[in-house]
């Protein structure tokens, strides 16, 4: 892998593809790498009042240990990078948002009465986020990933929507909204903080957001940051 300095002047999005390490950084200080990464970082550091050169240190750092994932995903195949986004992170959706709904229900069907100003509006949050997730990962392995394998072989002859261009700009719109839902379900669990009170499903329920929440935002990043500026380039 080739190593680049890194600049505050460069987007979070862009130092998140180029440092994997970064992730597990912004992570820790709450800065958004995947569907609000397109800030550079000088501004996102802005808002939380942290130094921007003290923050690409820690960044740099942590790149100097081995990395959660080794593989250089601006370099490798496109439809390598396509594979693992399907076999790591879509499996991964399909299992856990049936696992986490059914946990909610058995949670609210307990603790409504008493915990209801939460976990409604939690409800309410949650599932049409799920929803609108199974109809985006339908729509990335059926239209946009498809074009995607065609155009890295170099065969343009499927291109029914005129350009990847425009699948993709309907992903991107439907990260915002992940992105957004995240944010409020965050917001709603105090940081999915779980009740004093919480039964052992409650608080494994909050466990399990946070996991999502983590995977989801490594997931989207491979897309915004790295897949979807590749494809387009190729294009």
């Amino acid at each position: 892998m080739t190593t680049l300095t890194l600049s505050p002047d460069q987007t979070v999005g862009e130092i998140a593809a180029q440092r994997p390490a970064s992730v597990r950084i912004f992570e820790a200080h709450h800065i958004d790498f995947c569907c609000g990464g397109r800030i550079p970082l000088s501004e996102a550091c802005g808002k939380l009042g942290t130094d921007p050169a003290a923050l690409l240190e820690e960044i740099e750092r942590a790149a100097a240990s081995a990395p959660d994932d080794p593989t250089d995903w601006q370099s490798a195949s496109l439809p390598s990078l396509i594979d693992h986004i399907v076999n790591t992170h879509h499996i991964y959706l399909k299992s856990e948002l049936p696992r986490l709904e059914a946990m909610l229900d058995k949670i609210l069907s307990k603790h409504a009465e008493k915990h209801g100003d939460v976990l409604t509006p939690l409800a309410a949050t949650f599932r049409p986020m799920k929803e609108e997730l199974g109809s985006h990962l339908m729509k990335e392995e059926m239209i946009l990933f498809p074009l995607i394998r065609a155009l890295a072989a170099g065969d343009k002859s499927t291109f029914h929507c005129g350009s990847v261009r425009n699948p993709i700009r309907v992903m991107l719109m439907e990260h915002d909204s992940a992105g957004d839902a995240l944010a409020r379900l965050r917001q709603l669990t105090s940081g999915f903080t779980p009740p004093e009170d919480a039964c052992n499903t409650y608080r494994a329920f909050y466990y399990e957001l946070s996991e999502l929440e983590s995977d989801l935002h490594r997931h989207i990043h491979l897309e915004n940051n790295i897949l979807f500026p590749r494809a387009v380039e190729l294009e």
